[in-house]
């Protein structure tokens, strides 16, 4: 321990990082009714935590050998971009070998930094035998990802900021776990210093090499890994890692995708800053612990390990934070297929807020809807909702934890129907406000059958319908009459190429 407390001490992170701040997340605090402060990681010069441990440990080799020809390593991530960025401050030539499947935001970043970028196969496996074997035939220096005791002591200053900065008891400190280098330097850092601090480390579920190299003594390689959470996405951790969190972390916590979804929205309401999904995992850790555990009035510190967040996961983040909140249900019911049943759900449902409506047109005497319902009181109101529709007879199945109903099934809620009659397609704009689906609804209802609806509530200004109404020919001129006193923007989309089709 002493050895990595004088190596935490002396190591040379602060040529290239500030200090970086110990935020209070004041709403999540409210709502978990604990004091939460957020370890700001993400404000670093490469937007992640990876550049201390990365600079530390090329100033170590560089020390020992001023004649170093370059370092090289093997990463997707933020090592990669640690690694380019400490070694141009030293003015050492680096290689980065990532993945061809990298994308293309993390492969610029490392190129802006200085680093040259060769990509190699489809995996971080593949490019690592290729960079250990570069670096062999060049003689470069490898910069391993965590394994390695400058890596660990570089990151364990994030351990030494928390308690210069918060010198009042904290009750426990949450690291996201991947190889273990955060956690490892942290935790010998701080169980040195302060013995009575908790520390955490928090997996994603489908990462979760850690815990089960815990449960079972000894390094344990898991095979897959899930990769939303890339930055932790480590099928077995550091043997040095591994050491240390073994006998120095108080337990390991995992969580969903959906609950890392969520923390993110958290972050972003309290700071306004959009971290990666790794990033926000200490967080959901944070907030799945003190709830199981009951905790109140506790100092609780999380890390926002990084940032470099692809824009284009970020409507899948939006998508799922809801669920991951617990704040809407999802859920299958069965109507009848006849004139009015739809009014009658609605009614059913009361004015609770409505995420999201899927319907076709079924040519059996029984139909279904996609539904979803914002929450206020998670799965205590959710079940309420399932049994008060159950009472009213209808048949309900709760989708809420169903990864195919999330992931695609709504998407795919229709398809072509073959004896249906007269079917006017519409799209309708309209202000975006508590009950106004049901208000919608209540114009609308003339007589004439709803045979297609889809609504789905973005959090913008406006809402957006797409609806099919069965209209005899007959019936036309009366039908554009009622639209134009409907007073709803609209578009007649009967001709839509998309809809000729797929739906109809």
């Amino acid at each position: 321990m002493e050895k990595y407390i004088e190596k935490i001490l002396s190591s040379r992170v602060y040529d290239v990082v500030d200090e970086t701040p110990l935020d209070l997340a004041t709403n999540i605090s409210r709502r978990i009714g604990n004091r939460v402060l957020l370890k700001r990681e993400d404000k670093s010069a490469v937007f992640s935590f990876k550049i201390r441990g990365a600079y530390n440990c090329i100033y170590q080799m560089h020390k020992e050998n001023p004649a170093l020809p370059g370092v090289i390593t093997a990463s997707a991530g933020n090592h990669a971009q640690g690694v380019a960025f400490g070694a141009s401050m030293l003015g050492i030539k680096s290689i980065i070998v990532m993945p061809r499947t990298t994308p293309t935001i993390k492969v610029e970043a490392v190129k802006n930094f200085g680093g040259k970028v060769v990509q190699i196969g489809d995996s971080f496996d593949e490019a690592l035998e290729y960079a250990l074997s570069q670096a062999a035939e060049r003689q470069y220096a490898f910069v391993p990802p965590f394994d390695h005791p400058d890596v660990i002591a570089g990151q364990g200053t994030v351990g030494m900021e928390i308690c210069r900065q918060h010198a009042d008891p904290i009750h426990t400190i949450f690291v996201p776990v991947g190889g273990g280098g955060l956690a490892a330097g942290i935790a010998a850092y701080v169980k040195y210093l302060r013995p009575d601090v908790q520390v955490i480390g928090v997996e994603s579920e489908d990462s979760a090499s850690m815990q089960a190299s815990l449960k079972r003594g000894r390094r344990t390689d898991i095979g897959e890994v899930g990769l939303f959470a890339d930055g932790v996405a480590v099928r077995i951790p550091g043997k040095e890692n591994f050491r240390l969190c073994r006998r120095l972390l108080d337990g390991v916590v995992t969580c969903t995708v959906d609950e890392m979804c969520a923390a993110i929205r958290d972050i972003y309401d309290d700071t306004r800053t959009l971290v990666e999904p790794s990033g926000a995992l200490a967080l959901a850790g944070l907030k799945k612990y003190s709830a199981e555990k009951k905790l109140t009035g506790a100092s609780l510190v999380a890390i926002t390990s990084g940032a470099n967040v692809n824009f284009d996961r970020l409507r899948h983040v939006a998508e799922r934070a809801e669920v991951g909140e617990q704040r809407e249900a999802l859920m299958a019911v069965a109507l009848k297929e006849q004139p009015g049943a739809f009014k009658k759900f609605c009614q059913a449902l009361g004015r609770r807020a409505v995420t999201e409506f899927n319907y076709r047109y079924s040519e059996e005497e029984g139909a279904v809807v996609f539904v979803g319902v914002r929450l206020s009181n998670g799965d205590v109101e959710r079940q309420e909702i399932v049994t008060k529709l159950q009472d009213a007879e209808y048949a309900v199945t709760d989708l809420t934890d169903d990864e195919t109903a999330k992931l695609h099934v709504r998407y795919m809620v229709g398809g072509r129907v073959s004896a249906l009659e007269d079917e006017i397609l519409l799209r309708f704009q309209f202000p975006e406000r508590p009950g106004a689906l049901s208000t919608f609804l209540n114009k609308l209802a003339r007589g004439w059958n709803i045979s297609l609806f889809h609504y789905r509530n973005h959090g913008a200004a406006y809402g957006r319908i797409l609806c099919g109404i069965q209209v005899p020919s007959d019936e036309r001129a009366a039908f554009k009459m009622f639209l134009d006193e409907l007073g709803y923007s609209h578009s007649i989309e009967t001709d839509n190429p998309a809809y000729r089709a797929f739906l109809r």
